[in-house]
């Protein structure tokens, strides 16, 4: 399985305001999930070079998007760890997390998602929600994997 956690915006590190300690605890946490899954970070000055991107990758399977959006589905660690071992068992290749342009998603870019997910009411900086995600996504596969780092809490 392949993980991409994309976003919209500057390029981690790149901007005017660095985010050092968000982007070097989330690189942190998808080094972790290597374990587990292939993961990268990739990120995109607009949705439609995002949306460009999406269309030109293949695989054996269909590429599976899930977009942050205040909107979506919210989900416990736990729901979220079944989640994603079902697409694992489903044998999903490629799952993009992407988060979205301070604006919002537009009408295509939700069309095209499988999944959205929100990580709750709040609105949260880009380098923290990457954080989130990056967290979540590793405590998933350790919840799959019955590693002791997520212990019911």
């Amino acid at each position: 399985m392949n993980l991409t956690l994309a976003h919209i915006g500057v390029k981690s590190g790149s901007s005017a305001k660095p985010q050092g300690g968000f982007d070097l605890l989330t690189q942190t946490y998808l080094d972790r999930c290597s374990s587990y899954a292939r993961c990268q970070s990739v990120a995109f000055r607009t949705e439609e070079a995002m949306l460009e991107w999406l269309r030109r990758q293949q695989g054996r399977t269909p590429l599976m998007v899930v977009l942050l959006d205040s909107r979506g589905r919210q989900m416990t660690s736990e729901v979220f760890a079944a989640w994603l071992g079902q697409r694992r068992d489903q044998d999903v290749q490629h799952i993009v997390f992407a988060i979205g342009p301070a604006s919002g998603w537009s009408e295509e870019a939700r069309a095209r998602a499988q999944l959205l997910l929100s990580l709750g009411p709040m609105t949260l900086a880009h380098a923290l929600a990457r954080l989130v995600v990056a967290e979540q996504l590793y405590r998933a596969f350790t919840i799959l994997s019955g590693h002791p780092y997520h212990a019911g809490h």
